[in-house]
């Protein structure tokens, strides 16, 4: 159970894209959040369906959810597959939540890229007058980790191979799982990363030489699929 926050006439909405910064963000709310004793919420707004989230968003959304879990958020909010702008997302949540602070990032990517220019910050303040900005500056990340170590995921299962899954991208008799494969970059073997929704929750199991390398992470119903 959370505890009760002292001030419910103030609380904070961090929000977040896909970037090593987003933690450094979070971290900022959850200080400001403890010093005035209020809620804290994190928002991430992505126009894909969550299942369509390559490795790395994947990544940083487990991670977010952990940190979220260990520093007593209220709620961290996913609106995956979301088509409206995200200003328009933004304002809804913070009417829901009432929020009264809100943190973005100087430097975020993607989308949220013209914040530097200051036309998305302007975009902001006309939809949430009701609401404070804090604008942290933030170090933009290394060119190399914002493109991340896979290839663009494709459609693959995994099937039965003996005591252990391996990939295949045809769907085979004891396929027991369907799913997304992520190839490391600079590799000639099929090593990488099979992500899969079990449960409504994403999976992933690391792949080596087409094999999946630890087979007791794949779920035992998805195991007795392919008998």
């Amino acid at each position: 159970m959370k505890r009760v926050k002292g001030r419910m006439d103030e609380s904070i909405l961090v929000c977040v894209y896909y970037g090593p910064n987003g933690e450094r963000l979070i971290r900022r709310g959850h200080k400001m959040a403890s010093i005035m004793d209020c809620p804290l919420y994190i928002l991430t707004v992505d126009p894909l369906p969550y299942d369509a989230f390559d490795a790395e968003k994947s990544g940083y959304v487990e991670q977010w959810r952990s940190l979220a879990d260990e520093l007593d958020v209220e709620e961290f909010i996913i609106r995956d597959n979301e088509k409206r702008p995200s200003p328009k997302v933004i304002k809804e949540v913070a009417h829901q939540f009432n929020i009264t602070q809100i943190i973005i990032g100087q430097t975020a990517q993607s989308r949220w890229e013209e914040i530097t220019k200051g036309s998305f910050m302007n975009v902001l303040l006309k939809e949430i007058p009701f609401v404070d900005f804090h604008v942290v500056s933030v170090e933009r990340a290394i060119k190399e980790e914002e493109e991340g170590i896979f290839e663009k995921g494709v459609r693959a299962y995994l099937v039965n191979d003996g005591d252990t899954y391996k990939v295949s991208f045809t769907c085979a008799k004891n396929m027991c799982q369907e799913g997304i494969f992520f190839k490391e970059i600079g590799t000639d073997f099929d090593n990488g990363i099979f992500k899969f929704m079990h449960n409504n929750k994403m999976q992933q199991v690391h792949i080596q030489d087409n094999l999946v390398t630890d087979p007791s992470q794949v779920p035992a119903d998805c195991r007795l699929k392919a008998r």
